[in-house]
């Protein structure tokens, strides 16, 4: 399943594997079977549990093996995933899973921050707050440490305790945090007066598309005269779920294409017939990444919505997954996103059609999007009377 913007992997990854021989000569002789010679890790692998003090099983250092090819690409994108680990990030892309409760994202330098919280969930309870640094997870540095490998270290059984240490405005803090298991509720629409409705979506789970859609029907049973799409501190997700919330708004048409190394351009189109009418308003942040950009980035490009607030984070590259034989699976970056203009997001981002500045999930860019949109309103009302 594609994801749009986590790492992942698209070759198998190779053990201890060694060629068979080959039966050759006259009838009834038979020469030695040719036998490849040991890789450099399986040598490197013998010795290790042979002579080492402190010997570890193959098993880790097969799984150190493979973090490290992943180091070596310099792809802070990159993840490896023990089969527990993929099993509950599976989960959460289901909008289930076991953890603490929140999103994360990387800047370019390697930093993690916290993306967004979800409510009323263990990180919530604890006051871990969007826009937070970690610093630490259960003791271990998060310096050097791939976004995947600290999001595997904050999920975790039900119950459980880690401590999570923080920068908030240059004083670090560490709180202990006891995980949950968790249910997104990624879609929560507010019906607001004069017949706007603000539509938030905090990530792109599974469903996700199907429950936005499901609002705007249901708004045909009362008249409906603007949404408010709040993408604010949405980290991204799955990009069919971002396709389809991007074709609620558009008919037909370009939404999205990605580049892969050796193969022609995949264009994703609209799917069937979204609501044209409506006037849009898309609220970003810097938080607002990958798949979330896609669907701002779309109807932007389509003329479709206005976008209000600041610049979005710049995600713009391709994952997919890959499972390994033991279960376990890794992620790899394998290309990028255009938008229907063909611009391209990584390392850019979008930039807003009414710019406003503030911090993260502060209200006066809520109010400055419906201020827009009232305006659009306004205007689409007045040609329609000619």
């Amino acid at each position: 399943m594609r994801r749009a913007g986590r790492a992942v992997l698209v070759a198998a990854l190779v053990g201890s594997a060694y060629a068979g021989g080959v039966v050759t000569g006259v009838v009834g002789s038979r020469s030695p079977a040719p036998v490849a010679a040991p890789s450099v890790l399986d040598e490197a692998a013998t010795k290790i549990l042979a002579d080492a003090q402190h010997p570890v099983s193959r098993t880790q250092l097969d799984q150190a093996a493979v973090e490290g090819m992943l180091k070596a690409l310099g792809d802070r994108w990159s993840a490896y995933y023990k089969q527990t680990d993929y099993t509950s990030f599976q989960q959460g892309l289901d909008g289930r899973y076991s953890g603490i409760g929140v999103w994360l994202r990387a800047t370019q330098d390697g930093k993690v921050y916290v993306g967004s919280v979800q409510g009323s969930s263990p990180a919530s309870t604890a006051g871990i707050l969007s826009g937070d640094r970690i610093v630490m997870v259960a003791g271990t540095a998060v310096a050097d440490t791939s976004l995947g490998a600290v999001a595997t270290a904050l999920r975790g059984t039900p119950g459980t305790k880690v401590d999570v240490t923080m920068v908030r405005d240059g004083e670090k803090k560490t709180v202990t945090v006891t995980r949950g298991s968790l249910a997104n509720d990624d879609v929560v629409v507010t019906r607001l007066s004069g017949g706007v409705e603000v539509v938030r979506i905090a990530s792109f789970t599974r469903g996700v598309g199907a429950a936005v859609r499901k609002a705007i029907a249901a708004s045909d049973q009362q008249p409906m005269n603007g949404i408010v799409l709040d993408l604010r501190s949405n980290p991204g997700g799955l990009l069919t779920e971002a396709v389809e919330v991007a074709s609620a708004f558009l008919d037909g048409g370009a939404v999205v294409s990605y580049e892969k190394r050796g193969e022609p351009v995949h264009h994703l189109d609209a799917i069937g017939a979204g609501d044209t009418t409506v006037p849009v308003v898309v609220l970003v942040d810097d938080g607002t990444a990958s798949a979330a950009e896609v669907v701002a980035g779309a109807l932007q490009d389509r003329n479709r919505a206005v976008i209000v607030g600041s610049r979005t984070f710049g995600k713009g590259s391709v994952q997919e997954p890959s499972t390994l034989s033991d279960g376990s699976a890794i992620e790899l970056t394998v290309g990028r996103y255009l938008l229907p203009s063909g611009r391209s997001l990584d390392g850019v981002g979008i930039d807003p059609d009414v710019l406003v500045t503030g911090k993260v999930g502060s209200a006066s860019a809520e109010q400055r999007a419906l201020e827009v949109l009232r305006g659009l309103v306004a205007a689409s009302d007045q040609a329609q009377r000619g």
